[in-house]
């Protein structure tokens, strides 16, 4: 009994270290992660988990030929998101980049489209 005991301590020490170690992880890409980036009949298709700091829990992103086709984020202001997937559709995504890296939301020192602008800068 004793040695269940301890195998079992010595995995939920284990765990608790990766999702430690995870969390580091995240930190050092400015506080947001690329979860899956894959290219599929020429078309780019992204999923990142922006900054805890706005609103939004998930951003998909596809891209072709270098150029936004559509934006989707989940949860956060619904038609705030909705109107930056609208207007920077069809747009390059060095001109999406531009006009919306460094806007912010409040205190937070970050926003849903500075965190889609950083994420679209990485993937350069």
């Amino acid at each position: 009994m004793k040695g269940i005991l301890a195998a079992f301590a010595m995995m939920l020490f284990s765990m608790t270290a990766m999702a430690q170690e995870q969390q580091t992880v995240v930190s050092e890409v400015d506080d947001y992660a690329i979860v899956s980036d894959q290219v599929v009949d020429g078309i780019r298709y992204v999923t990142a988990t922006p900054s805890a700091k706005v609103c939004s829990k998930q951003i998909d992103i596809e891209i072709k030929d270098g150029v936004i086709q559509k934006v989707v984020y989940t949860r956060g202001c619904e038609g705030n998101a909705k109107g930056i997937g609208a207007l920077i559709k069809d747009m390059t995504v060095e001109e999406a980049i531009r006009r919306l890296e460094g806007i912010t939301c409040g205190k937070r020192g970050t926003s849903c489209p500075d965190q889609l602008a950083k994420v679209l800068k990485a993937l350069k």
